[in-house]
């Protein structure tokens, strides 16, 4: 029995040591026409292979890509796309740099201020001040999820002015929904259905006690325990 350990190197495992010994095998294929047609029937096995791909954006590529990287770039074909080079896989990504502005409120986040600026720049009418209101709102929703089950309208309307420099105000300031419509309601388990469903019912016997005799009325009986 032979060990992996023991066997070659699969350069993308997620294909399987039998992808790779057929790649292999369309290597040592001297007709090109043929090697050509070896190929097809391998990225046709590796698509069933791996049917998630089919969701990826030009998943053919993608697997094309993938056949030559597994033949370490030997496989000599006709790709329908452009051939990557050793080199685009070895060369280091540009360096990203970590975002370093500062946040004026940590719980409404950097988006909420983006909004605001972007808002500024509408001209003064309905537009404006419907778009103040939904900024305005969603300071509040945001505020509450982060901070507390309840907050002051004076509070989003001063730091609404904060973040804006003073140059968006709020039209209306009753056009605040109500903290309530923010806070989520406790949901209501089965446990507490069937709590609730056998005190409505008078109990385990229903009926408050009382059980029907033969002539349609009600008869009292004991419980037994």
């Amino acid at each position: 029995m032979d060990y992996n350990t023991s066997l070659p190197h699969m350069i993308i495992p997620e294909y399987g040591r039998n992808i790779q010994k057929m790649i292999d095998f369309a290597i040592s294929v001297e007709n090109r026409d043929e090697r050509n047609k070896v190929a097809q029937a391998i990225i046709h096995v590796m698509g069933q292979l791996n049917p998630h791909l089919r969701d990826v954006t030009d998943f053919k590529h993608k697997l094309w890509d993938h056949i030559l990287i597994i033949s370490d770039f030997k496989l000599d074909v006709d790709s329908p796309y452009p051939k990557p080079t050793r080199e685009t896989f070895q060369t280091k990504p540009d360096r990203v740099n970590y975002p370093s502005n500062d946040i004026r409120f940590k719980h409404y986040g950097k988006t909420v201020e983006r909004i605001i600026e972007k808002a500024k720049e509408y001209q003064e009418g309905e537009e404006k001040n419907a778009l103040v209101e939904q900024i305005a709102n969603l300071m509040k929703r945001s505020y509450l999820t982060w901070n507390r089950d309840s907050v002051n309208d004076e509070v989003i309307l001063k730091q609404l002015g904060e973040l804006s420099k003073n140059q968006l105000k709020l039209a209306d300031p009753n056009s605040l929904r109500s903290t309530q419509t923010f806070v989520p309601r406790p949901q209501n388990t089965s446990r507490d259905r069937d709590r609730d469903k056998k005190k409505n019912s008078g109990g385990k016997q229903g009926n408050g006690g009382f059980r029907k005799d033969n002539n349609g009325g009600n008869q009292k009986f004991k419980r037994k325990f």
